[in-house]
């Protein structure tokens, strides 16, 4: 993304527009890993059989539509969440953060990634998690999202999907803080050797979400663990992550880290390259009216 002006990236709302577009396209496409990834994080002894064991096990039991338990969660608010991302991104750069540095932006990512955990990822992720967690009982409770939904506040009342909003806001500020910083960074130097923009894009996103993924997967399987069913037995974040430690000491805030790396890194270089085409689309189409 270029780091300039208005008139070279687009308006707030064009790059929100065509972040949704991108959000809606890349949950459809990686959704399985994202489900892999939780179950496994939820559940040690899922953790020790593996990643292939766990999809094969999902769908022995549910068939292939059972790896996309709580999707409908993640689509419903992936979309928004994406639109808040580049919508808050863009404004802080062009009337914030204004200079052309690594550590503007930084900060545009780190203040994107805050308010969308705010506005969005944290219910977004409770519910998708307690979906999830609920398909592992004896008899499920929840009948779908909206029921889900209805149970949770009905039950804990509105912050009932407000879980872990610490632990959300310090993993998506941190994500997008090093995303957009290592996307464009790596989207410079592809560009000098790859002439075809969308590939160099899709390369860029994947080495930002590996990069994201290693630096706060402890982060991550905290937030897990205190938006499942059993949250109640922690006393807040501090106390998950001390949890967490005494129990399986390091290797513990890594688990579900190989589905987790398939999923971000995917979801990352597929957001940034559709985002990036949609947006130059829109641009085109928006310039020649």
């Amino acid at each position: 993304m270029p780091p300039h002006g208005k008139n070279e990236v687009g308006s707030p709302l064009l790059n929100a527009t065509a972040g949704a577009i991108a959000a809606a396209i890349e949950i459809s496409i990686d959704y399985p890993t994202e489900y892999t990834k939780t179950v496994m994080q939820l559940y040690p002894e899922v953790n020790k059989r593996g990643l292939i064991n766990c999809v094969k096990d999902t769908v022995k039991k549910n068939g292939f539509f059972g790896l996309y338990r709580g999707y409908s969660a993640l689509l419903v608010f992936g979309v928004p969440k994406n639109y808040v991302r580049f919508l808050t991104f863009t404004y802080f750069r062009q009337n914030i953060f204004k200079a052309q540095s690594r550590i503007n932006t930084f900060l545009c990512g780190m203040t994107a990634g805050c308010m969308e955990a705010l506005l969005v990822v944290t219910p977004m992720e409770t519910i998708k998690v307690k979906l999830i967690h609920d398909k592992f009982r004896e008899k499920p409770i929840f009948r779908n999202l909206f029921h889900g939904i209805y149970s949770i506040c009905k039950q804990e009342g509105f912050s009932g999907i407000y879980k872990g909003v610490l632990a959300t806001v310090l993993k998506q500020s941190s994500n997008q803080a090093i995303r957009f910083l290592v996307f464009e960074d790596t989207q410079k130097q592809l560009n000098k050797f790859i002439p075809w923009k969308f590939l160099a894009d899709f390369l860029a996103g994947g080495f930002a979400g590996f990069v994201s993924v290693m630096a706060n997967n402890p982060i991550d399987v905290v937030k897990t663990n205190m938006q499942g069913l059993e949250a109640k037995k922690f006393n807040g974040f501090i106390g998950c992550f001390i949890y967490i430690w005494k129990k399986e000491k390091f290797f513990g805030f890594y688990k579900g880290v190989t589905p987790r790396l398939m999923r971000v890194m995917l979801d990352v270089s597929l957001t940034f390259s559709i985002w990036n085409l949609a947006r130059r689309i829109l641009l085109f189409f928006v310039g020649n009216h």
